[in-house]
């Protein structure tokens, strides 16, 4: 039996926070009742190996039935019979100490399941994993000169593209093998990647990000745009390190780089495995559990999810796939107990290959998983976010008949129209940029799954399982009534419409029935939370954000108050004349608008002007303001908060606001013998400067950034919205509505005064004592 066999045994385990990995953690421990796991585990800068464990395998919905059994003792029992080692299989001797190394190397059994199994991966990620992974296994195995059952778990597509039986063989003199050397190989990858950092750093290159940088962030301030800017260099390497990936496996046969890399990984295995026994195990695709740990269990998505959800949502109805072709699909817990299976058995001398998989014995074609999908969502709908049911449509096969260049076209046009959309004056979240940035999104995500899975869906090749058939009726009934792993009881109808569908809309978080929620939306938790009394300060910043103003309408209200009508109308024509000048100056460098502007103030009278900014309160500002804007201020003050003001306003403008905030941070000029002087006092608060006032006037008061909220609405106050645990896009710009999208931020969008007047320049009242000198001249 196979509890018997592996009873006392010491079994080590790499890639266990993964799908395949948790699955066979917690089969081990509920079914092997006296084995002791050991987990290779790589930490992160968040959390340490041990952390991840009881995070991600742990706490998982998987281990359920064992919480339920073990009780109060589950965690003791876990750490008793589970040790984690934190190691990496990207680095040679796996980064091991030596106590890790020694417990590692102790163990009977050791499983490999460490893999990328993204199908579109960077080419050298996928060579130092899959590749290059197993080899290192072998080497610190052999160094340590021992000999556990290496039981190594790779896929049944390294057999590639072509057509026809694909057997339980080792690819080696199989119409499956590639001739090519994978040391090469390895090299290749290594270099293409030290080439293409080196073609990032050129200047041509480093231009194009950094006006990339400046076209998805605007006058964001030049540490964030130089971070945009490297971040798009990393990004640009790791795109063609992609490509490169996808080039090299399809030109020798292979439909992606995971494929090409694990095949090359089977090879080097036999070759270097040395005295170590090795048995390969080949699953297809691996989807929800059949029954074990329960019917459905599934982590994150796999290969068939993304494409069934599109459908779901009208988002993809043609794809460039067979009706008749075979879609290969396996339950992860038929996987899981295969390999235990494997491992209780024990190797031959030479090396074996057992093939988990469906299509030879009980296929799944296309048409039948795609059209029993389509009944099911007609039962059950998807529903929009406006609770309307998503209509069902009719799948449609492609074949070859060009979907790939028809989505490339529509893309293309998407990214020149987002480019004209970027530049226009557009405000809000409930504006068509919103939704434009969402369909941009939603047609990135279906290429993606045609050029990744189109290969798939046209794949003819049949594998075989009858090695793995033999093992399944060797076992007794005990063990197959424990350990199931026979395909051919599988009920399509029954998984795709009871198991799998039921777990694929809970996973993707869609509605498939009508929205009956009576608690709050996200809008309205997002903005409770910024509303909580634990909140320390809430910042706002003012133009767009406040009032529909700007300082340029601010100098023109106190610039004309004085002027007589002829005068107020040349005035006008001036201004407006230099409007396209002055947005220009603006939108590439905002600190360096203001101090160009605020010249205009040079000789100005201090007294008039704080004077006329009273008048401008009632007359400008409140007129522009946004009344919910204002509310949100006072909600602020109600809740405890302090409450501050950000602006590049001038100082003296924004004074009648006082009674709103406990402080406020604006644009100062210098004064002299009463006057203005148009020279800058300090650095405009703009950009990163805003965010570090703000900042430092929280520290000097004991608050927590963390704790703050902040408002604004464009991507030039990115510093100041990333410096708060809480930011707030209000009405903002088109670049700032796909940030907050992105990064899950409340959006709000406050409407202006309600009549307020349009003219194409605020005009200052004029004093009433220069009305009645006029009238009796």
């Amino acid at each position: 039996m196979i509890s018997e066999s592996l009873s006392g045994k010491r079994l080590a385990i790499t890639g266990s926070t993964g799908f395949l990995g948790t699955a066979l953690v917690e089969r081990l421990l509920r079914g092997v009742p006296d084995c002791e796991l050991v987990l290779l585990v790589r930490p992160t800068r968040r959390n340490s190996a041990e952390r991840r464990v009881e995070r991600e395998i742990f706490r998982n919905e998987a281990f359920d039935a064992l919480r339920s059994q073990w009780g109060d003792d589950f965690a003791e029992t876990c750490d008793r019979r589970v040790s984690v080692v934190s190691g990496d299989v990207t680095n040679d001797g796996l980064g091991l100490s030596e106590q890790d190394r020694e417990l590692f190397t102790s163990c009977d059994i050791v499983i490999h399941s460490a893999a990328t199994v993204s199908f579109d991966s960077p080419l050298d990620s996928s060579i130092e994993i899959n590749l290059l992974g197993p080899n290192r296994i072998i080497q610190l195995l052999n160094d340590a000169n021992v000999t556990p059952h290496l039981v190594a778990v790779s896929t049944c597509y390294v057999a590639g593209n072509r057509r026809g039986a694909a057997n339980e063989e080792l690819l080696a003199g199989t119409p499956f093998q590639v001739n090519v050397d994978w040391r090469q190989e390895v090299e290749a990858a290594r270099r293409t990647r030290a080439d293409l950092d080196a073609r990032s750093r050129i200047p041509e290159q480093l231009d194009s990000f950094r006006k990339g940088a400046r076209e998805e962030l605007g006058a964001a301030g030049l540490p964030m745009l130089a971070a945009k800017t490297e971040q798009l260099r990393e990004a640009w390497v790791n795109d063609q390190m992609v490509e490169a990936g996808r080039s090299r496996a399809t030109s020798l046969g292979w439909p992606d780089v995971y494929t090409y890399s694990k095949a090359l990984g089977e090879t080097a295995l036999v070759e270097l495995h040395g005295d170590v026994p090795i048995s390969i195990v080949r699953p297809s695709i691996i989807e929800s559990a059949w029954s074990e740990p329960s019917p459905g269990w599934i982590r994150g998505f796999r290969m068939a999810e993304p494409l069934i959800v599109s459908f779901a949502k009208g988002e993809l109805n043609t794809f460039p796939g067979y009706p008749e072709g075979i879609i290969d699909v396996i339950p992860v817990d038929m996987v899981a107990s295969t390999i235990i299976a494997v491992a209780a058995k024990g190797p031959k001398p030479d090396p074996e290959v057992f093939q988990v998989a469906s299509g030879s014995t009980n296929p799944l074609q296309f048409k039948k998983l795609l059209n029993t999908a389509m009944e099911w969502f007609r039962e059950h709908p998807v529903y929009d976010a406006k609770g309307h049911p998503t209509a069902s449509t009719e799948w449609k096969y492609a074949g070859s008949s060009g979907l790939e260049e028809q989505l490339h076209r529509v893309v293309k046009a998407f990214d020149l129209a987002a480019k004209v959309i970027n530049r226009l004056p557009i405000r809000g979240e409930n504006s068509f940029t919103s939704k434009f940035a969402e369909r941009r999104q939603n047609l990135d995500q279906i290429k993606g799954y045609v050029d990744i899975y189109g290969a798939y869906g046209k794949c003819e090749a049949v594998y075989g399982i009858q090695r793995t058939l033999s093992l399944w009726e060797s076992l007794p009934p005990e063990d197959q009534a424990q350990f199931g792993f026979d395909p051919r009881i599988i009920d399509w109808h029954h998984y795709i419409t009871e198991v799998h569908l039921p777990t694929v809309v809970i996973q993707a978080r869609i509605k498939t029935t009508p929205d009956k929620r009576t608690g709050p939306s996200r809008s309205e938790r997002l903005r409770s939370a910024v509303l909580d009394e634990d909140r320390h300060f809430a910042a706002f910043d003012l133009e767009n954000t406040l009032i529909a103003s700007n300082v340029v309408e601010s100098y023109a209200w106190l610039a004309t108050r004085r002027l007589n009508p002829k005068q107020r109308f040349e005035f006008t024509l001036r201004t407006l004349s230099e409007t396209p000048g002055l947005w220009r100056r603006d939108k590439r460098d905002r600190t360096d608008f203001l101090r160009y502007f605020y010249q205009r103030y040079k000789g100005a009278p201090l007294g008039q002007l704080e004077a006329d900014a009273a008048e401008m309160l009632s007359d400008l500002i409140l007129i522009k303001s946004f009344p919910a804007g204002l509310r949100r201020v006072r909600a602020h003050r109600a809740a405890g908060h302090r409450t501050v003001l950000i602006t590049g306003a001038l100082d003296i403008a924004v004074e009648p606001l006082r009674p709103l905030f406990d402080h406020i941070i604006a644009a100062r000029i210098d004064r002299k013998d009463g006057k203005l002087t148009g020279e800058m006092l300090d650095v405009p608060p703009t950009g990163e400067v805003r965010a570090q006032l703000m900042v430092d006037w929280a520290e000097q008061n004991g608050l927590d950034p963390s704790q703050g909220v902040a408002y604004a609405d464009s991507a030039s106050d990115l510093p100041m919205l990333e410096a708060v645990g809480y930011p707030v896009a209000v009405n903002p710009e088109t670049r700032l509505v796909t940030i907050a999208e992105k990064r899950g931020w409340l959006t709000e969008d406050w409407p202006k005064t309600a009549g307020a007047p349009k003219p194409l320049l605020p005009m200052g009242q004029r004093p009433k004592l220069l009305t009645t000198n006029e009238g009796a001249r």
